[in-house]
């Protein structure tokens, strides 16, 4: 079953930072133009050990200096260490109002936790060593991992009417509040609940795999480390409540000149021109939530064949599409959550097309976690993201 548990976390002194200039992004969704502003902010910004820069002058790579940086901001008291085992209640609000409630405690990953969190979608390839050697170096977890649980009514187990005991808004204005929870029946509650059903990972699927790796690659030295068996995690409940899902569009490039994308799109769609790829008919389409193939020379909605679905796989857009660009010549795949910015690559010509993608329903999320079924890569973009520095935790107690 699934495990959640109390840990006495490391958190910013708000007496003396100020939690805003310190807090940041989760690290894969950072640039490098942002990290150095991030950077820029406070000497203590969490990006500096989430992202960290070697240090030439003290000998130190970038993972050592990672974990000079986290041991010498707890020695300074910039850090403090809560004084016992909790779970911290987590709130994210956006400019509209719209709140995702959260509880952050220490997933247990041994192989009884493990066996009931269940990957949400399929990962792309990705380097998994620059996390492992963070999380060997730092000996914590930095920022957490998100996931969904099946279980109706987890929220009011832990939500709070209470001022929050620490709060920050970030540059979207989200505001993220936190409340520490040590009430031993609250953690109970919270506790029976998330072991009800299994968690669904909504976020995090590398840094997941990263500390099963690090919790086994201790175990094969004969270390005995009982916190390499819980990851940081920040659980929701799997409700249209509490969820806001986003859809992740495709952009392509390097494609050969002359190949008629139309076409291609036709095999699998009913391709329908709707006007030129100006403003006003691509707001249109972003902001209705259509599915749409847009380029310089014109934007057309696309609605699926009969028979297209059951060649994907699934009715998902992701799967519908993969199914053209998987018969396209050698070309480059990217990937934007924002349609504004997509439509913006295709009107400064950096990008031969977009694919403007409809975001999935939380039903489908749900349906597709209780049946075992992973939804192609890139498919949601769960909005806001939690913020690294909110809390850290350590391995070792």
């Amino acid at each position: 079953m699934a495990r959640l548990e109390p840990f006495a976390g490391l958190r910013y002194d708000a007496t003396r930072v100020d939690l805003p200039m310190v807090i940041a992004p989760p690290y894969d969704v950072i640039d490098e133009e942002e990290r150095r502003r991030l950077a820029g902010r406070h000497s203590a910004n969490a990006v500096r050990v989430e992202l960290p820069e070697a240090d030439h002058r003290a000998g130190l790579d970038r993972y050592a200096h990672a974990a000079t940086l986290l041991r010498s901001w707890e020695e300074a008291g910039t850090l403090v260490r809560d004084p016992g085992p909790r779970l911290y209640a987590y709130r994210m609000t956006t400019p509209a109002g719209r709140a995702t409630n959260g509880i952050i405690g220490a997933l247990a990953i041994d192989p009884e936790g493990a066996a009931d969190i269940l990957p949400h979608e399929q990962t792309l390839p990705k380097a998994k060593s620059d996390r492992l050697e963070l999380l060997r170096a730092t000996g914590a977890n930095l920022s957490p991992l998100w996931g969904l649980s099946l279980t109706a009514g987890l929220t009011g187990r832990f939500a709070s009417e209470a001022p929050p005991d620490t709060s920050a808004t970030d540059d979207d204005g989200v505001v993220h509040e936190l409340w520490m929870i040590d009430d031993e029946a609250v953690i109970d509650a919270v506790r029976h609940a998330v072991a009800a059903n299994p968690v669904v990972l909504a976020d995090g699927h590398h840094r997941f795999e990263t500390a099963m790796a690090y919790r086994q690659e201790l175990a094969d030295e004969g270390q005995d480390r009982p916190g390499a068996d819980l990851v940081l995690t920040l659980v929701v409940e799997l409700s249209g409540e509490q969820l806001e899902v986003g859809p992740i569009h495709r952009a392509l490039s390097g494609l050969p000149d002359g190949l008629d994308l139309v076409d291609a799109f036709s095999s699998w769609f009913d391709v329908t021109h709707v006007g030129e790829p100006t403003g006003p008919t691509v707001a249109a389409l972003g902001e209705s939530g259509a599915l749409a193939l847009v380029m310089p020379s014109g934007a057309w909605l696309l609605s699926p064949k009969d028979g297209t679905p059951e060649a994907a796989g699934s009715p998902l857009d992701a799967s519908m599409v993969a199914l053209v660009i998987a018969e396209l010549p050698d070309h480059e795949l990217t990937f934007s959550n924002d349609w504004r910015a997509a439509a913006g690559a295709v009107d400064r010509e950096e990008v031969q097309a977009v694919v403007l993608l409809r975001p999935v329903t939380v039903d489908q999320i749900a349906e597709w976690a209780r049946t075992g079924r992973r939804m192609p890569p890139k498919t949601t973009y769960f909005h806001p993201k939690p913020r690294t520095g909110m809390v850290f935790r350590t391995i070792d107690p």
